[in-house]
């Protein structure tokens, strides 16, 4: 399936047709879930594969050996990717699956769900960055232009999968709806691995000795997902996913976009940050705003409450 000049608009958001048709995304959107699903729920380039890998060490104990044998998109198949439906028919015992679907669309079939959903978020200024970079290896996502191009369209959330805003605002302010719902950041993974793996193991009740989280948290450390080439997507072909204009495993780190903005970029997306962000019930704490005169984001809502809640039981 090539379509790499395809694009499929659902729900008025574009999705790339290499991996979608209107089959696939209804059968996304109406799909039935399983009280004993794991549902990984990002907006690109925010941690998705980081995730899976998790995910997938602490349910084998720490043991890499699936995380080594079997690519994340087969063990952590994406819902509204065409393949999927294949991949879940044929799966035995707990699944995991992954989205980048926003909560309007998904939300109806988790509504009565016992699944649980992990959403990891990201630094917008580091998701533009990292997002434009990866325009411009795979070839199923349109030319970026230049940077500043790019982030206009992220901006106005007219890039494929839609807006950043909407996405995390979408799936942040509704987490009360669900049984289970666990919120944690990629920074948060940067700065602590070993408390991330911890909480993961408490939100999926599975415990880990000292000696398996340290074994998880070896394998799912960046330099080691880096080289295991089933996360670092070098098993995709060549015309899929052009390997000489970059890495899938690009950098890792927290930061990244003051290499890439101008100070009048990094103000301006402040500015619309302000704006998108201001009705919110979820504060959140990226790094760029440590020079702020006061804090963008309060929390005083019950739905914050109860997120908080989620992710700290």
């Amino acid at each position: 399936m090539a379509r790499l000049d395809v694009a499929e608009t659902f729900y008025n958001i574009k999705f790339p047709g290499h991996m979608h048709t209107q089959d696939s995304l209804n059968y996304a959107a109406n799909f039935k879930f399983q009280d004993t699903d794991t549902v990984i729920v990002t907006y690109p380039k925010s941690g998705t594969t980081w995730m899976q890998e998790i995910i997938t060490l602490v349910l084998n104990k720490g043991d890499p050996t699936l995380a080594r044998s079997q690519p994340n998109w087969l063990r952590a198949p994406w819902l509204e990717q065409y393949y999927c439906r294949q991949i879940l028919q044929a799966s035995t015992g707990p699944r995991i699956i992954t989205t980048h679907l926003p909560y309007h669309i998904l939300a109806p079939a988790l509504r009565d769900s016992k699944a649980k959903v992990i959403y990891v978020a990201r630094n917008p200024k580091d998701v533009a960055v990292s997002y434009y970079h990866f325009h411009k290896m795979a070839n199923f996502l349109p030319d970026p232009g230049t940077f500043s191009e790019f982030l206009s369209d992220f901006l106005e959330g007219t890039v494929h999968y839609g807006s950043w805003f909407d996405h995390v605002k979408g799936w942040t302010d509704h987490a009360q709806n669900f049984q289970k719902f666990l919120y944690i950041t990629y920074e948060e993974m940067c700065q602590d691995l070993h408390g991330s793996l911890k909480k993961v193991c408490r939100f999926l009740q599975c415990s880990l000795t000292e000696e398996e989280l340290k074994f998880s948290q070896k394998h799912c450390s960046f330099n080691s997902m880096e080289e295991n080439i089933m996360v670092n997507y070098t098993l995709i072909p060549q015309e899929i996913m052009d390997h000489s204009k970059g890495k899938f495993m690009r950098k890792g780190k927290i930061g990244d976009w003051k290499n890439m903005f101008t100070e009048e970029q990094s103000d301006v997306f402040d500015a619309v940050y302000s704006a998108q962000m201001a009705d919110s019930s979820q504060l959140f704490k990226w790094e760029y705003f440590e020079n702020s005169p006061k804090p963008m984001i309060t929390i005083s809502t019950p739905a914050s409450i109860a997120l908080r809640n989620c992710s700290t039981g």
